[in-house]
């Protein structure tokens, strides 16, 4: 199912389809601030496997990152952060930026395993901010796979939907994507430090 949802003013009904889609397990591609992404409800992680397959790939070097409405999630799965990392991450938050921190015990009891951390994104985008908010929990996400043969399509929603549309339950339109995935900070040794360059420089 294709969504064409308008950023400027994203319309309650076709939100409300895709939140709903969400809450049965149903995994969507969404608009970010940065590149198309994947992801389903964290409350249907029966969900990631089949996210893994259209993805092509399951290597430690896969990121899953947990997608928030707002910073007041974190305590759910983190342990309790810096006063300088948790300053660092509202002065950049909304953004495009993925950071790596040490998980809590919940963490490995939801991915049956043993990660002990994750990545938290709250992307600035009004689409997604809307579905997260309305979802209520966080959304499990990774980026499409990449195509060196044709990188254009990570951007163009149509292409998208011509290529995952049936693996998917929704594909939402958004408009034009980014190229640049979010940068990545890691937070979990005694200074962040920057693994991938984004589209926006760290602000410290």
């Amino acid at each position: 199912m294709l969504l064409k949802i308008y950023p400027d003013n994203p319309q309650d009904r076709l939100v409300q389809t895709a939140v709903s889609v969400l809450q049965k397990g149903g995994i969507v591609i969404y608009p970010t601030d940065s590149v198309y992404g994947m992801g389903c409800s964290l409350d249907y992680l029966s969900s990631v496997p089949e996210m893994e397959r259209i993805k092509g790939c399951y290597t430690p070097s896969t990121r899953l990152s947990f997608l928030c409405h707002d910073l007041s999630q974190l305590s759910n799965y983190c342990k309790p952060l810096h006063n300088d990392v948790f300053r660092l991450m509202k002065k950049n938050l909304p953004g495009p930026f993925t950071f790596l921190l040490q998980g809590n015990s919940q963490v490995p009891k939801l991915f049956k395993g043993k990660k002990r951390t994750v990545g938290i994104r709250v992307p600035d985008h009004p689409i997604l901010q809307i579905i997260l908010k309305e979802l209520r929990v966080p959304i499990i996400s990774t980026s499409l796979p990449w195509d060196e043969e044709e990188p254009g399509y990570f951007s163009d929603p149509g292409l998208i939907n011509d290529r995952f549309g049936e693996q998917v339950a929704v594909v939402i339109d958004g408009g034009p994507g980014g190229l640049d995935p979010s940068a990545i900070i890691d937070c979990t040794g005694p200074e962040p430090v920057v693994i991938r360059e984004g589209p926006k420089p760290l602000l410290l």
